[in-house]
């Protein structure tokens, strides 16, 4: 047990101190223990005379997911784990949308894939059960369908030659394999 307590163990069990051991129904038990999100598996074994051995793995949090607002935490397989209620959990990754909690495999492929620019993405949006947007220090980079890594890349690319991230934008659209598309802020635009 690493983030639940006894307490919590034995009333997600449904063992007490009124529960008798050679009446326990270790299966039920079990099948009690999985129904709780942050616990992957579960064995209950019976010691008799008197005790009663749970072994648990419980599952790792791997990300944060926000949808409609509010913010959970997720583990890798996308499985809601438990909600955001305090700051414990505020290094991992956040993805937001529909869906984004079972693509998140593929969200953390892009990331490491980003290179240098892993370090600078706040966040992953998942845009129409389709392609991803990535928010980087309050820009906005829109990823194509398909070959997301590749463009990642380009735009790494263009970063290092050109310093594009560095100038005065709130967007880059890489939906286009044939060019890049780029949004000014509103006094760029207006400079």
């Amino acid at each position: 047990i690493s983030r639940m307590y006894d307490r919590e163990v034995l009333e997600a069990a449904g063992i007490d101190g009124r529960s008798s051991v050679p009446f326990l129904d270790v299966a039920e038990v079990r099948e009690r223990l999985l129904r709780v999100p942050l616990i992957a598996s579960a064995s209950v074994r019976k010691l008799y005379p008197n005790e009663v051995v749970i072994t648990q793995v419980e599952r790792e949090p791997a990300a944060l997911w926000q949808k409609d607002g509010e913010i959970n935490v997720i583990a890798a397989d996308g499985t809601v784990i438990d909600s955001m209620r305090d700051d414990r959990y505020a290094s991992l990754p956040l993805v937001v949308g529909e869906n984004a909690n079972t693509h998140l495999g593929d969200y953390l492929a892009l990331i490491s894939a980003a290179g240098p620019l892993a370090e600078r993405v706040r966040a992953g949006t998942y845009v129409s059960g389709r392609r991803w947007t990535l928010k980087l220090d309050g820009i906005d980079i829109r990823l194509p369908e398909t070959g997301a890594a590749e463009a990642l890349a380009r735009l790494a690319r263009l970063d290092r030659e050109k310093g594009l991230l560095a100038k005065d934008i709130i967007a880059v659209d890489l939906r286009m394999a044939d060019r890049v598309v780029v949004r000014l802020t509103e006094e760029a635009a207006a400079a």
